[in-house]
């Protein structure tokens, strides 16, 4: 390397020790491993309590996202009082909640809450201490029923899984009302498909003219 005019000379440090101070990942096989061990074992010992808690149907922000949806971080307090369930008592019975987030439209308000009220149905409370049950708590033939189901999931392994699992798989948003794309007549459904047809058909019709016209020559060169 040349050096010019009045700079100061260069001291690179080319001799470091690098095999000391490299950070490989050869490890992340056994570390997926231990996390899955993990997340068993954490539900293992909650059983028959849920891992995770009951999330609220969101949107993705942005026009881009927004067709598709998504489990939020919380129930607003809105959502909470048209389902008559207390702010105080939801993160305890399994609900989450998010006093920042403001319902900005109907359909996502009625959404929510009859997925709360599903819930609330569903939901069996065992007591806090065995035989002493309370106001809120379940009958002792639900209880019973819940711990039997717990105990074949454990046998079988089934312990892991969301509460209430959200399908984000919607095909076409209209307003927020989700439509399958199942539900969908074959055209509309098929109407990614064809646009992309149309733009590879546009993008390739000189080079399949030359190909096809190249096919012609050569079999007129053989009949003659």
């Amino acid at each position: 390397m040349a050096i010019k005019h009045n700079q100061q000379l260069p001291n690179n440090h080319f001799h470091k020790d690098w095999q000391r101070r490299v950070r490989v990942h050869f490890d992340q096989p056994g570390r997926k491993s231990r996390r899955r061990a993990a997340r068993l074992s954490k539900a293992a010992a909650v059983a028959p309590r849920p891992v995770d808690k009951l999330r609220p149907v969101v949107r993705c922000p942005t026009l881009k996202y927004n067709r598709r949806a998504r489990a939020g971080r919380g129930f607003t307090l809105q959502e909470l009082k048209e389902a008559g369930i207390p702010r105080k008592l939801a993160p305890t019975i399994g609900i989450s909640v998010d006093t920042r987030r403001l319902n900005t439209n109907q359909e996502t308000l009625t959404l929510n809450v009859s997925r709360l009220k599903t819930y609330k149905s569903r939901l069996i409370l065992f007591p806090r201490k065995s035989g002493q049950h309370k106001k809120l708590d379940s009958s002792k033939e639900d209880v019973k029923l819940a711990e039997d189901e717990s105990k074949i999931a454990r046998k079988i392994g089934r312990i892991l899984g969301g509460v209430m699992p959200i399908d984000s798989g919607v095909g076409v948003k209209h307003g927020f009302s989700e439509v399958k794309t199942g539900d969908l007549p074959k055209g509309e459904e098929a109407a990614y498909v064809k646009l992309r047809t149309l733009r590879a058909e546009a993008r390739y019709v000189g080079a399949r003219e030359k190909r096809a016209k190249a096919k012609e020559e050569a079999e007129e060169a053989k009949k003659k």
